[in-house]
């Protein structure tokens, strides 16, 4: 084996630690100007008022704007393309949900790689879906639904697009029952919720955060909660599961940059999404409308994605859930 003197080990190292000083410092004063973060969906849902309120509090962390820009459509797909194609800087970021595991095994034609076009920056948070009807539904109970579907009624749930965590919830609902009830995508929570009310659909399965002010405001009630347990913000509420055996649907928020922004660049992202996302204020506006805080590091973020990918791929095929 060859054995380098002592002074050539040194030098050696001695220029690894100058040459990661030189690559940490060249991203010192980064950002330079305003961050976007890039919404895949409609203004007005949950997904937008989480990345606004976090992006008020990202600010605050760069020291520079933080833009929330609308880009809905396709599942997601459109904006979440957007980011997929922009330049590796660390200046536009995509607030993703589980439709950003989902959709490999949805749409099996999408335009970018999940494993090679994004890089992991934080997981935001968790909670629940609720299945919502309006206030003047006759349906007070997911058995309700299920009866009314059995004696021959047409129903129709609502979703923010395909491979979202509405429609899914919807289908696993489909799936465990056998029950005829049609799926219809929306661009987003938004719009979705416009036609509930309006009495276009009989049934939503919102994140907590997009229904939570409706359901206070009377305006919509709610039936159950997609999780396992019941959710400590809709009280008395009861969930899906103990209806339906084996039912189980979770939401969650994350944020990706493209594949290829330096790893300072996302080092100092991760370090104001967990400090905006842990903030008292935060937390309480979050959390009382079903998210629990769980701002994690790139590693954690990316092996949660990971493994939520690998479980919705067995379950789209499982239960042959398809895109509408």
């Amino acid at each position: 084996m060859t054995s380098f003197p002592i002074s050539l080990r040194r030098l050696a190292s001695g220029l690894c630690l100058s040459l990661a000083a030189i690559a940490g410092g060249a991203y010192a004063d980064y950002p330079e100007r305003p961050v976007r973060i890039v919404v895949p969906f409609a203004p007005a849902g949950g997904t937008d008022l989480i990345a606004r309120t976090l992006g008020q509090g990202m600010s605050k962390e760069l020291g520079q704007t933080v833009i929330v820009e609308n880009k809905p459509g396709a599942g997601t797909v459109i904006g979440t393309d957007l980011v997929a194609k922009s330049p590796a800087d660390g200046y536009t970021l995509v607030i993703a949900t589980m439709a950003h595991a989902v959709n490999p095994s949805l749409l099996p034609k999408l335009p970018y790689n999940n494993e090679t076009a994004f890089a992991p920056v934080s997981l935001i948070g968790k909670g629940p879906n609720v299945l919502v009807v309006r206030a003047d539904s006759p349906y007070k109970t997911v058995k309700d639904i299920l009866d009314a579907v059995k004696s021959g009624k047409k129903l129709t749930y609502a979703s923010q697009g395909n491979g979202t965590s509405a429609h899914l919830a919807g289908e696993m609902l489909v799936n465990l029952t056998k029950a005829d009830i049609l799926h219809i995508p929306y661009r987003g929570a938004g719009p979705a919720m416009t036609d509930l009310l309006g009495g276009q659909v009989d049934l939503f399965f919102g994140t907590a955060a997009a229904v939570s002010s409706m359901v206070g405001q009377g305006k919509l009630r709610a039936l159950a909660v997609t999780t396992l347990e019941p959710s400590p913000a809709f009280k008395g509420i009861p969930t899906v599961a103990a209806t339906v055996p084996g039912y189980s649907v979770e939401s969650w928020y994350g944020f990706f940059v493209p594949a290829g922004t330096p790893a300072p660049v996302i080092a100092k992202l991760n370090a104001a999404v967990k400090k905006a996302a842990q903030s008292p204020e935060f937390v309480k506006k979050v959390e009382h409308e079903g998210l629990i805080v769980t701002a994690s590091d790139p590693a954690e973020f990316d092996r949660y994605v990971k493994a939520e990918e690998a479980r919705w791929r067995k379950i789209v095929k499982e239960n042959g859930i398809k895109a509408e």
